[in-house]
C-alpha cells in the first residue's frame, strides 16, 4: 500500500498522574520527530501529537515531572491514533470518567496502542477480551490474573493485532512506535526517524497478528 502523504495523522495521547515518563516521552520523540522529516503535499507535518488529560492542572508524571496536557476529556479533541502509556495506573483504573472516555475514543480511533501498562487500562474497558497482547515483563503475571480473556503473549516486545497494538516497557514501546510509523508510512521513514534520533531501532521482536498499512 503507498502511504497517504495528503492528509496528516493525529496521536492523542492520554496523560494522568504517575505516567511513566518514557511511556509517554519515548513514544511522543517518535511520532513528533517522524512528523517534523514527513510533510503533506501542501507542507503540512504528516504525523502531529496532541496530549489529552482529565483536567487541565498539571499532570505529576513518576519521579515528579510536571506536564500540562493539550486539551482536557471535556474538550475530547479529534485524532486518529489513541496512545495510552503506562505508569501506576491504580487510581485511573477506577476513574468513570476517564474509563468512558478511553472505552469511547478507543471505538472511534482506527488504531490503539498502549505501552507498558497501558494495556491494564485497555484491559479495564474490556478492550483486550479475546485478543493478543502484552506489557511489561514485571506486569505480565497480574494482567493475566485480572483478566484472563486476554491472550497474553510474553515471548514478544509488542504485539499487532490489526486495529491495536500494545507493547512492553520503555524501549519496548520506541521500537513498537518506529513499528507503527513504518506500518503506515513505510519502513524508509521509520529508520529515518531512528536515525534522527540516534536510536539504535531494534526492528524485529514484535508479532504480527493481523492488519497492516495505514489505519
Amino acid at each position: 500500500m503507498k502511504p497517504d502523504t495528503t492528509t496528516p495523522l493525529t496521536f492523542g495521547m492520554l496523560l494522568f498522574d504517575e505516567v511513566e515518563v518514557l511511556d509517554l516521552g519515548g513514544p511522543f520523540e517518535v511520532f513528533s520527530t517522524a512528523g517534523r522529516l514527513a510533510r503533506t503535499e501542501d507542507g503540512r507535518p504528516l504525523l502531529r501529537v496532541l496530549t489529552v488529560a482529565a483536567t487541565g492542572r498539571p499532570v505529576r508524571a513518576r519521579g515528579g515531572l510536571r506536564i500540562v496536557a493539550d486539551h482536557t476529556l471535556d474538550e475530547d479533541p479529534p485524532f486518529d491514533v489513541l496512545v495510552v502509556p503506562g505508569g501506576v495506573t491504580t487510581a485511573v483504573e477506577t476513574d468513570p470518567e476517564v474509563l468512558d472516555w478511553l472505552s469511547r475514543r478507543r471505538k472511534s480511533s482506527a488504531l490503539t496502542f498502549s505501552i507498558c501498562t497501558g494495556a491494564f487500562l485497555l484491559a479495564a474497558v474490556g478492550a483486550l477480551d479475546g485478543r493478543p497482547a502484552t506489557t511489561h515483563w514485571e506486569d505480565q503475571e497480574e494482567l493475566a490474573r485480572r483478566w484472563p480473556d486476554v491472550r497474553l503473549r510474553t515471548d514478544v516486545r509488542w504485539v499487532d493485532d490489526g486495529d491495536l497494538v500494545t507493547s512492553a516497557g520503555i524501549s519496548a514501546g520506541i521500537d513498537a512506535s518506529l513499528y507503527i510509523v513504518g506500518r503506515i508510512f513505510g519502513e524508509g521513514l521509520a529508520r529515518r526517524t531512528a536515525r534522527q534520533m540516534d536510536y539504535a531501532w531494534t526492528a524485529e521482536g514484535g508479532a504480527q497478528d493481523g492488519g497492516s498499512g495505514r489505519p
